[in-house]
């Protein structure tokens, strides 16, 4: 039976997309522990100010010449290569060309920018973090120094992640982000006693290199062999140069977005920076489990029905999955916002880590879940527009929404401090979703505005229903426990949460929420693969590869 689930789960799609379903939320499940551990030895003051700011530039250039490549144009191209190799097997080697040269030319490339970045980090650093004093952003420049060596092994690791993908191995790439998070755990427990605040620095790099080490047995096993060769005139080389532009552009944005938030954040109290990236980290839990999960999941259905000009199967597949985004995270939501302290409390508060600052991390924790939804729908209606090859909408529409973020930092972290930046990205996100939202329906016509308006009335009413029995909940559980004591709060939350979670699933069955069936398809599908396991013949699978 185990065999038979294992070979369905590493040779299928829908075996891909647990795998890295469940890697993703492995993945995560590390980073809270990650951000605990910080919070725990460094509270949000100064020294966490200057970890997060250290981050900003090898971001920058890891999302702006990596996460551009790889994203929108090395897996198509290589496919492209490995299939021609199928009927011309000379066509291997000149796949393992185009991936050697264009590694060489990303290493030539980060080892480049790496240098200048290195160079001017303190001619740079007075421009993205404008408030440090002098010591903070001398600090902060030594930080990024060091953290700029991590570009460099994730320019190599994406690049294999890229191989792996095209091979339909999912393990080993989807394995890589855990490592990334334990090695700056290491960083936090071993290092920093021994480095100070550096050996968070020496973590990430760790970290970085684990990313790219877990990932080589299996690029070695499906055929790569290194080579020094950086033919910058290779045709697949240049086609991919090509089809990254508009993506790096959109990665661009997104880049700019957050060092406006750094770049006010560091102007605000000591101790911003590090509230605004905790609160930030706790609110992407929810949004890349279900809605970037749900996106990447619908999107081969999507660009099925752009191939066929079949718009009313697009939008069939759209309505679908955008009222099961709905239907997650529109309670999902209402828990943050309810129960924010008790969450932030749980996953941070300890040590270092004091009331004040869990106040302000729940305060600033709330402020983003009023866009949760708005968040989480953004990737699904972005993939909507690449699905009938339009990139430059969602970009368009991404920099109307910066200038929307940048006005709204501005003016009410005046009046509300790092919860304004909070605020003012929850604002932001809310004109991206609507006005891709309305831009995709005059683009084809209608979304099925009927079932979406009728789903999100009755989500929005046992929501809210739901949010009474939890605040009640809370109430009553704390009339019971020491609300002084870490399990005290973990289980006022756990149960107010459960109770209200148990309520929002049966009024869905009352009101007949047509969104309750993707629970009863993964039962169905679950209980129809465990099925289909024990009826195996010994040994059936045993030699399949």
């Amino acid at each position: 039976m185990w065999s038979k689930i294992w070979h369905r789960l590493t040779t299928t799609i829908a075996g891909g997309a647990i795998i890295i379903a469940l890697a993703s939320i492995t993945s995560r499940v590390f980073g809270l522990v990650r951000d605990r551990l910080l919070a725990s030895h460094f509270g949000a003051g100064n020294d966490l100010d200057i970890y997060y700011a250290a981050f900003r530039i090898p971001d920058l250039i890891f999302n702006v010449l990596i996460l551009g490549a790889l994203s929108a144009a090395f897996i198509p191209v290589f496919v492209e290569y490995l299939q021609r190799a199928k009927e011309h097997p000379e066509q291997k080697a000149e796949a393992w060309a185009l991936v050697n040269s264009l590694l060489n030319i990303l290493l030539i490339g980060l080892v480049v920018f790496g240098i200048v970045f290195y160079i001017f980090a303190p001619v740079i650093m007075p421009l993205i973090a404008p408030g440090f004093s002098q010591d903070k952003q001398v600090a902060t420049v030594h930080l990024t120094r060091i953290m700029l060596v991590a570009i460099i092994f994730f320019g190599v690791s994406n690049i294999f992640t890229g191989i792996l993908n095209s091979f339909k191995r999912y393990i080993a790439f989807a394995m890589a982000p855990i490592m990334y998070n334990i090695g700056i755990i290491i960083g936090i427990i071993w290092l920093v006693p021994r480095y100070g605040l550096v050996g968070l620095a020496y973590g990430v790099v760790l970290g970085a290199a684990m990313h790219m080490l877990v990932q080589l047995p299996g690029v070695m096993r499906v055929g790569y062999r290194y080579a020094f060769m950086a033919n910058w005139r290779h045709s697949g080389v240049r086609l991919i140069g090509k089809l990254m532009l508009p993506r790096t552009f959109g990665l661009a944005v997104a880049q700019v977005d957050q060092l406006v938030s750094l770049i006010i954040g560091s102007t605000l109290v000591v101790g911003s920076v590090a509230v605004f990236n905790f609160a930030n980290n706790l609110q992407n839990f929810p949004i890349n489990v279900f809605g970037v999960s749900i996106a990447v999941a619908s999107f081969p259905y999507f660009s099925e029905a752009s191939a066929q000009k079949n718009v009313g199967l697009f939008v069939q597949y759209f309505s679908k999955n955008f009222r099961r985004i709905l239907f997650v995270v529109i309670p999902v939501s209402v828990l943050f916002i309810l129960l924010r302290a008790q969450f932030v409390r749980v996953v941070l508060g300890t040590g270092a880590f004091d009331w004040d600052d869990t106040r302000l991390t729940a305060q600033t924790l709330g402020f983003f879940s009023l866009s949760l939804f708005a968040q989480s729908l953004v990737p699904l209606l972005a993939r909507s527009f690449y699905a009938w090859h339009d990139t430059k909408t969602p970009v368009k529409v991404a920099v109307i929404s910066l200038v929307a973020d940048i006005v709204g930092a501005v003016i009410l972290s005046r009046f509300m401090g790092v919860e304004g930046l909070a605020l003012a990205f929850s604002i932001a996100s809310f004109i991206n979703m609507i006005l891709l939202y309305l831009l995709l329906r005059k683009k084809l016509g209608q979304l099925d505005d009927h079932a979406i308006f009728l789903s999100i009335i009755k989500i929005v009413f046992i929501s809210l229903i739901m949010g009474v029995i939890v605040q009640a909940a809370k109430y009553f559980l704390a009339l019971g426990i020491n609300m002084q004591t870490f399990v005290g709060v973990f289980i006022q939350g756990i149960g107010a949460a459960s109770v209200g979670l148990f309520v929002y699933l049966v009024l869905a069955l009352v009101f007949k929420c047509d969104e309750i069936t993707i629970i009863s398809e993964w039962l169905k599908k679950a209980k129809k693969q465990i099925s289909n396991g024990s009826n195996e013949p010994n040994g059936a699978t045993h030699n399949e590869h």
